[in-house]
This record gives structure tokens, sequence and C-alpha cells, in this order.
């Protein structure tokens, strides 16, 4: 079964060099989808799961429009309590944080701006 990584951010190039940075480490070993909110990556998770894609890891803002970072990861956490999570964020608070490593599969909180080895070393160490 092919896996995915998907990265949500409302900031598109961001979102963008993400995916780059991420194809350029890990190649095709994985499946690299993006939305640019919360709403859109829901659908995204949906329709990756009706073509037998497992998403194994969202990286995702925490401030974005609509819906943030938070209350998308617990959303997704009681759906999907497989899916591992990633937060990125120049602007979450201690509660938020808090309440993300209380209530999601969050396995790092990375300030921004990020170092992309970072990111790397602990997709590494999360998934071999």
């Amino acid at each position: 079964m092919k896996c995915a990584i998907l990265c949500v951010d409302d900031e598109a190039l961001l979102l963008f060099s993400l995916k780059l940075e991420l194809i350029g480490h890990f190649g095709n070993r994985f499946q690299y989808e993006t939305a640019l909110n919360a709403i859109e990556a829901l659908h995204v998770i949906g329709e990756l799961l009706k073509d037998n894609i497992k998403v194994i890891l969202i990286i995702t803002d925490w401030l974005m429009p609509g819906m943030l970072g938070d209350e998308f990861l617990i959303q997704v956490n009681k759906n999907y309590p497989d899916i591992k999570s990633i937060v990125l964020s120049g602007q979450a608070d201690q509660k938020s944080i808090e309440k993300v490593e209380t209530n999601c599969n969050l396995i790092a909180f990375i300030e921004k701006p990020y170092n992309s080895n970072q990111i790397f070393s602990i997709i590494e160490k999360e998934f071999g």
C-alpha cells in the first residue's frame, strides 16, 4: 500500500517549498499531497483513502483561516487515529500545543522558520 504525507498551510509558497524539499529528500518513497486549509485537507484524506493510499503523516500549520491546526488535528485524530502529525508554527500558544499533544498523535512541534533537516530526521525516525 502506498503511503502519503499531507502538508497543510495557507501560505502557498511555503507549502510548495515544503513539498519540493520532501520530494528532494525522500524521492518516490511517499506520495506527497498538499492542502491550503483544514477543510481541503480533510477532503484530500478522504480521497486518498478511497484510492487505497494510507496517510501516515500530516505536516500542518497552526494558524490558518477557517479552522486552526489544533482543531483540525483533533478532528483527524477522531476519524483516523493512526495518522501522525507535525505542527509547524510561529504563532501557536502553549495551551493549543498541549491540547494537540494530549488529544492527537503529535510527534513534533516545530517553530517557523523550520529547519528541513529536522523534519527529515523526525520522519526517518518515525517511519524508518
